[in-house]
C-alpha cells in the first residue's frame, strides 16, 4: 500500500494541532517543522483562513514578539486566549 504524501497546508495544520495549551510557536517555527522554513507568510495565510476549532491557530505568534492577527476577535482576543491557557496550565 502506497503512503500518501501530505501537502504543505496539511503538514502545517498537523504541526499547529500539536501545540500544547499554554505554549506558542512562531510562524517560522511552524513553517520549518512543516518542511519549508521560508514559508512563514504562507503559514500566516493558512492560519487566517482557519475556522477548525481543532486547529489552535491562536497559539501561533510572530517572531518579533508581537502577537499577530486572529480572525476570531482580533489580537486582543488572541492575547486573552493565550493568557487563559497559561493561567490554567501553571
Amino acid at each position: 500500500m502506497k503512503k500518501r504524501h501530505l501537502n504543505f497546508s496539511e503538514r502545517v495544520y498537523r504541526v499547529v494541532a500539536k501545540i500544547p495549551a499554554g505554549k506558542t510557536m512562531t510562524y517560522k517555527q511552524v513553517a520549518t517543522k512543516a518542511g519549508n522554513p521560508f514559508a512563514a507568510r504562507a503559514v500566516g495565510t493558512l492560519m487566517s483562513k482557519n475556522y477548525n476549532p481543532k486547529i489552535p491557530c491562536h497559539r501561533v505568534v510572530r517572531s518579533d514578539g508581537k502577537i499577530g492577527g486572529y480572525n476570531r476577535g482580533g489580537p486582543s482576543r488572541k492575547t486573552e486566549l493565550l493568557l487563559e491557557e497559561a493561567y490554567r496550565n501553571r
